[in-house]
């Protein structure tokens, strides 16, 4: 009896271990910057002539392999990271499966750029979930942007894809696609400390290591699943994820960037008691990234409101203000919006804004100052 209880435990234990050899790491997919390159049989010109020429990939349409460096007419093609990356023309797309476990929810990053149209999409999909995801606002003056795109998985094993919808006059226009990363996102819960979940912006989405503009993530009108757990993009453009490796961050290792005005916004609704008092609490700042001027960070708890002025030298540096309130409803919405447009001043072109962080929102009662 003893030795059958063993075997059943031992099997248990190379299942476990089974399970968790196969489950997908954060980081980079497989070949996802694209520097393992399809053969010069599988080419012509830029052309991939194969579905499956691209390792651990699957194409489907005009799909182009584009080399750092390389030029269309009179205008160079920059590759954001490595050697290479692809070109999706009209209607085609790039996928590649992966083991994930079911329920769990991931956020997809990737480096995109336009190359033609002005208003080029991509459509993003899991199945069976899917955004469009615009990227005709420039955020950075390199001409690449970094976004993030999040689901939960309904199966076990789950089909990546990319698509270009567009329909343009040159079948080989289409937005550039580089550095496909997942990481895994773990749903924060609300403390005895904090009654907002994700309070300091720790929980998001993958951030490449060697890139320097950061995150977009989009309005929530684009993605089911916020890239960022807990809190919602209530906009019309993408709130930019930092990290400290690039960024002055005011708090831990990750923080938020209010980078279009008002029309870049996040959200979050608290659980509260009608008629107790609160206090909501946050830092403002900078990103030490050259967005310098008088900025203003308008902070939202149900009908309260109040405005955060802050001067930025571009430098870095943050403020703490708070906000005090009475609950006129068992849930209110809090909400960070930037009152201003703001651009890099070394550059006028780069979209940026003020800085937010370590939001902490308590019952007066409970509250003990947090210096």
């Amino acid at each position: 009896m003893k030795s059958s209880t063993t075997v059943i435990l031992l099997l248990v234990l190379l299942c476990a271990v089974s399970n968790i050899s196969f489950a997908v790491i954060d980081g980079l997919l497989k070949n996802g910057n694209f520097e393992i390159p399809p053969s010069k049989a599988d080419l012509n010109g830029t052309e991939v002539l194969k579905h499956n020429a691209i390792p651990e990939w699957s194409i489907s349409g005009f799909v182009e392999y584009i080399k750092a460096g390389q030029k269309q007419g009179d205008m160079l093609l920059v590759v954001p990271e490595g050697y290479a990356a692809v070109r999706l023309g009209n209607e085609a797309s790039i996928k590649q499966i992966l083991n994930v476990t079911k329920g769990m929810y991931y956020s997809l990053t990737f480096s995109a750029a336009r190359t033609c149209a002005q208003e080029e999409r991509i459509n993003v999909s899991v199945t069976p979930d899917f955004g469009v995801l615009p990227i005709q606002t420039l955020y950075s003056s390199s001409g690449w942007d970094s976004y993030a795109w999040a689901f939960q998985a309904e199966l076990h094993q789950v089909e990546i894809l990319l698509h270009n919808p567009g329909v343009e006059e040159d079948p080989a226009c289409g937005p550039l696609i580089d550095s496909i990363a997942i990481r895994t996102l773990y749903p924060p819960r609300a403390t005895n400390q904090n009654l907002l979940k994700n309070g300091d912006f720790e929980e998001g989405p993958y951030i490449f290591p060697n890139t320097s503009w950061g995150v977009l993530v989009p309005p929530n009108i684009e993605d089911d699943h916020s890239p960022l757990p807990a809190w919602m993009v209530e906009s019309l453009k993408a709130v930019k994820y930092l990290d400290s490796d690039h960024f002055s961050v005011p708090h831990g290792k990750r923080a938020i960037e209010l980078v279009a005005g008002k029309e870049s916004a996040i959200a979050q609704v608290a659980r509260t008691t009608i008629g107790k008092m609160y206090q909501l609490s946050f830092k403002v700042g900078d990103a030490s990234n050259a967005c310098e001027g008088s900025m203003i960070v308008e902070a939202f708890a149900g009908r309260d409101t109040l405005k955060v002025p802050y001067e930025s030298m571009g430098k870095g540096g943050y403020k703490r203000a708070i906000l005090r309130f009475k609950a006129t409803a068992s849930r209110t919405r809090i909400m960070f919006l930037s009152t201003y447009y703001h651009t890099r001043s070394d550059d006028f072109v780069s979209l940026c804004g003020p800085v937010v962080d370590d939001v902490t929102l308590l019952s007066v009662r409970t509250h003990r100052r947090v210096l």
